[in-house]
């Protein structure tokens, strides 16, 4: 893959042990076993990873912090909400850390539903959830790159406002990238003009080259005056030695879901967003979609970028990654559990594949 191309890990950062088929332990979030992950992380070749959110989860930012003081070039992408919080104390944690670990920050916007009532919070209403949130972006982004900010929107107010300590500007990087998901029509509307990167769940090509196409026209339409929107993969590759043990590892966790009715699969709980609706409709066109692409973990339960996987040999993986690579994907998050063991193995079968342009 291109240079330019990036590879992610995720750490789910949940109370409850065997996440998505982790194993289970009961000190599996620990300081101790998240460190483990974030070594091997770093040790195994990946630029960082996203670090889940939700109410009734650790608090995101706190594991993020903990993590980065423990290694030297992992990056962590850290889920954040607005409503949980709010825009000028969020940039100044942020430009904090960022400042501490030497410009490794990286922040992922989530709008979808939570507990509200549970941290105070009242936005309920979707279409007003992503007007906040396009504020929020906004307005942390000046934050970090003005001074003396003043600020009186719908959602947001602040005054004579600035972040210290101040974001270093490092080569093209003015400040932490802000990513973001999402597949409504509000959603997109927020990502046209706001975000950095627009993540996508493991869609098919076909489906993803026309949310690129989309995208990519709403920011001419809405006058993006950003760089460029860039667009990450975060999905769930299930990766061994050959073809045919790849295939009888995924039906088996696929089996195992089926008997649990899919605990310990699914952290998105109801009402099913726009995204998530959008890959549970993938099964009515078949288990297996593209070359790799395995549906059949939706029926059952499978959640977010639990809900298809990619499914094959290193070989096979990496080229159906590549595929998502030259539809225009910079960024890619991937995972698969157990979590350590599948950072070290993927990292060792799968990423010098995905870095060798020859492969």
């Amino acid at each position: 893959m291109s240079a330019q191309s990036e590879f992610l890990w995720y750490i789910p950062n949940d109370v409850k042990s065997g996440h998505r088929g982790d194993t289970g332990d009961a000190n599996h979030n620990s300081l101790a076993t998240l460190t483990d992950q974030a070594q091997a992380i770093e040790r195994n070749g990946w630029r960082g990873a996203l670090i889940g959110t939700g109410w009734g989860r650790p608090d995101t930012f706190t594991v993020a912090a903990a993590l980065a003081a423990r290694t030297t070039e992992f990056q962590p992408l850290i889920a954040i909400r607005p409503g949980y919080w709010r825009p000028a104390h969020f940039a100044s944690a942020a430009a904090t850390l960022d400042q501490l670990t030497g410009g490794r920050v990286r922040v992922n916007i989530v709008s979808g539903k939570d507990d509200l009532a549970a941290y105070g919070d009242e936005e309920a209403d979707s279409t007003h959830r992503y007007d906040r949130t396009k504020e929020f972006m906004r307005l942390v982004r000046r934050l970090w790159t003005e001074e003396n900010v003043t600020y009186a929107g719908e959602h947001f107010r602040v005054a004579n406002s600035t972040a210290a300590p101040r974001i270093s500007a490092r080569d093209e990087r003015r400040h932490p990238k802000l990513y973001f998901g999402g597949a409504s029509e509000a959603a997109e509307r927020v990502a046209a003009t706001e975000a950095d990167v627009q993540l996508f769940w493991g869609e098919p090509l076909a489906d993803v080259k026309e949310r690129i196409a989309r995208l990519r026209d709403l920011s001419q339409r809405f006058d993006r005056d950003l760089a460029p929107l860039e667009f990450g993969l975060r999905i769930t590759t299930v990766v061994r030695e050959t073809s045919s043990e790849a295939w009888s590892v995924a039906e088996a966790k696929v089996a195992a879901m089926a008997k649990k009715a899919g605990a310990g699969w699914n952290d998105h709980g109801p009402p099913i967003a726009v995204g998530q609706r959008r890959l549970l409709d993938l099964q009515a066109r078949g288990d297996v979609l593209d070359d790799n692409l395995y549906t059949a973990p939706g029926k059952y339960g499978a959640a977010g970028a639990g809900t298809t996987w990619l499914v094959g040999s290193a070989e096979e993986v990496a080229r159906s990654l590549r595929k998502y690579r030259d539809l225009g994907i910079r960024t890619f998050i991937l995972s698969d559990t157990p979590y350590l063991a599948e950072i070290e193995r993927q990292g060792r079968t799968l990423l010098p594949l995905l870095r060798d342009e020859t492969a």
